[in-house]
């Protein structure tokens, strides 16, 4: 299991108001029903654990600034089952749920079909203050067999908000430091008319 080292500051920023950064990344979090995509996106942009939790529908937009090496990026993550335009994807399953492990190939064949096979993967095991139905053994192979870290953790316990940063900044750092797929623009405004990511025909990525 991966377990970064490295620290960032960062900065919650509703992606309404996201403006004046050069770069932006988008991540999808997938997974099936119940495994806590919504909860782990939340811990990470807002510090907290997210105690009422509807069923998504449709998309779950949330966005947090992150200072690497020295270099301001905005993290655009998005809990969907719509799996195009990304520049990198977290699987999401929940250990005590054998069958939302079971689906994982499902999801990867998506990702398979509708994106770049080298954009950055993370393999993500929540709900892990429950009884484990996925052995963190299994979990490995699965990871191994498709070049994925794997992070086990659980989107409730304060005592994890280490192991989730850690998520999201192995992916950040990966974004960093490869090839930019979003055009740099210095005046990104999200409203009513705007989204902070341009028209499907300037992705560098998967559409």
């Amino acid at each position: 299991m991966e377990n970064p080292t490295t620290s960032a500051n960062s900065i919650v920023v509703p992606v309404r108001e996201i403006k004046n950064y050069k770069k932006i990344f988008k991540v999808i979090v997938i997974g099936d029903s119940n495994v806590g995509k919504t909860s782990l996106t939340f811990r990470f942009c807002e510090g907290a654990f997210l105690e009422q939790s509807e069923a998504t529908i449709g998309v779950d937009f949330r966005s947090r600034t992150l200072e690497i090496d020295g270099e301001e990026i905005v993290v655009s993550i998005n809990a969907s089952c719509r799996i195009k335009n990304t520049h990198a994807i977290v699987l999401v399953y929940d250990v005590t749920s054998a069958s939302s492990f079971d689906s994982l190939k499902k999801w990867v064949d998506e990702c398979n079909r509708n994106c770049l096979h080298d954009i950055p993967r993370i393999l993500v095991g929540n709900k892990c203050d429950g009884v484990a139905a996925v052995t963190t053994n299994v979990a490995q192979r699965f990871a191994d067999q498709y070049n994925m870290p794997l992070f086990e953790t659980s989107a409730r316990l304060d005592s994890q908000c280490d192991n989730i940063e850690a998520i999201f900044l192995t992916l950040a750092h990966k974004l960093k430091n490869q090839k930019q797929f979003l055009p740099i623009t210095d005046n990104i405004k999200v409203n009513n008319s705007q989204s902070p990511f341009p028209s499907k025909s300037s992705w560098r990525c998967c559409y």
